[in-house]
């Protein structure tokens, strides 16, 4: 496959452009080779810059769940950006999707728009300290919240060691006021509440993280964590970010049945366009300014073109429910025509999947939170990757990455993708 502008650009962005990214995973150092530099996407398909086109698996992250360039996405932004593209002032769409998120997530009685995951996390983890009084925070080993300084640290020798800075630029005194545990691990919750008695404000995780690869919570964990919350009154926060409408029309929360305090979201309320969100119960999100004391704010939330491809995008959800009866037949037909193909080849690797997530995972281990995911082979996963990409099928550069699929995925296509993984697996194994 001759991907020789993809080379040039990536030479040339380097110049002027750190690591020649403007996120860190694009640059494919987990998987080798050069990035492809992407010109166009429709429906299951994107085009790279010498017009090779490839069956994408990543959906932008997540929010395409209608595939790329949807007709009624594009319009709804065409249409929203005759009046204009930025206001700094309120705007009717922004009650309109406050009001269909609020009806649509079970946790969310008040919501605040943003512009990223990032910030919503960011602004929720404030506010649970400002409405508890509290410094301390929960996170789970291996779950990604954005770049923020809080979410940027690394596990010591256990659940029980305090945190240290994963990145330079992150201050010792930041790490000291967030606590790691185990996913899937009740008991080194219990264990940290113990040890930090009365000074935790919040534990925030992904319900089902798609950042470490996909793992899944083990039956009576979620209603656990609500438990322990409760009890010790800490603000539960679910980062839905990745699962806030894919898994369901009320995210994981409503796939699972456990109501958190308050609630994450991005990606797909934006039909795609830069968007984020942060909600949950009103006592709590009384506490933003201008209502409260803990202070947000953005010139662009709440953007209007945002706004509109969102608002497409969840009138779509809502009123076509089939969609995720779609979704988890097509996430079934890939993930378990997988899991067939390598029995079939002598391979019992880990498959991972939920709705129209999945993962695999390059071990024969279970994988049920980071510690099991890292056992697996990034190494032959890399292989892997360069062999798909090479058969027209695009998958994320990383092992520790969830695969996200959309209703654009026909029969036709999943068993192009589930022939593309067949002699894949054949030729990245023939020669051990």
């Amino acid at each position: 496959m001759n991907i020789s502008e993809s080379k040039r650009l990536f030479a040339k962005a380097q110049n002027f452009i750190p690591g020649g990214v403007n996120s860190p995973v694009r640059a494919f150092r987990a998987v080798g080779g050069d990035p492809i530099f992407i010109k166009k996407a429709s429906g299951a398909f994107i085009y790279d810059e010498n017009d090779n086109a490839y069956i994408e698996m990543i959906n932008s992250w997540g929010p395409m769940i209608l595939g790329h360039n949807h007709p009624i996405i594009r319009e709804s932004v065409i249409q929203a950006m005759e009046s204009g593209t930025s206001f700094g002032a309120p705007t009717a769409r922004e009650i309109e999707i406050a009001e269909l998120i609020i009806s649509m997530v079970p946790s969310v009685e008040k919501v605040r728009m943003v512009n990223s995951g990032t910030e919503a996390t960011m602004s929720a983890i404030r506010v649970a300290r400002g409405y508890t009084g509290k410094d301390k925070i929960i996170k789970m080993i291996g779950h990604y919240h954005g770049h923020g300084d809080s979410f940027l640290i690394a596990a010591g020798s256990g659940a029980m060691t305090m945190g240290q800075p994963d990145s330079p630029g992150v201050t010792a005194g930041t790490a000291k006021d967030t606590l790691l545990a185990p996913y899937n691990d009740l008991e080194s919750i219990e264990e940290l509440v113990r040890l930090n008695k009365g000074e935790i404000a919040a534990l925030i995780l992904e319900p089902v993280p798609g950042n470490m690869g996909l793992a899944i919570p083990m039956p009576g964990y979620l209603e656990g964590l609500r438990e322990i919350c409760n009890r010790e009154g800490i603000v539960l926060i679910f980062d839905e970010v990745m699962t806030g409408f894919r898994l369901a029309p009320g995210g994981a929360q409503e796939l699972y049945g456990v109501t958190p305090d308050m609630t994450t979201l991005g990606k797909i309320i934006g039909g795609g366009m830069p968007v984020g969100a942060y909600g949950g119960r009103k006592e709590i999100m009384d506490f933003v300014s201008p209502s409260g004391p803990v202070y947000q704010a953005g010139t662009l939330s709440g953007n209007p073109i945002a706004m509109a491809a969102g608002l497409a995008m969840l009138k779509y959800l809502q009123s076509h429910p089939e969609t995720y009866g779609q979704l988890l037949n097509i996430g079934r037909k890939v993930s378990e025509g997988i899991k067939k193909i390598n029995l079939e080849l002598g391979y019992d690797y880990t498959v991972n999947h939920v709705g129209s997530m999945y993962s695999l995972f390059f071990t024969d281990q279970p994988v049920t939170d980071f510690e099991s995911a890292k056992k697996a082979d990034t190494g032959l996963f890399g292989k892997y990757f360069q062999a798909m990409l090479q058969r027209g099928v695009y998958l994320a550069p990383s092992q520790f990455e969830s695969l996200f699929l959309s209703t654009a995925l026909t029969d036709q296509l999943i068993d192009k993708i589930l022939k593309a993984h067949r002699e894949s697996m054949i030729e990245i194994h023939k020669n051990q």
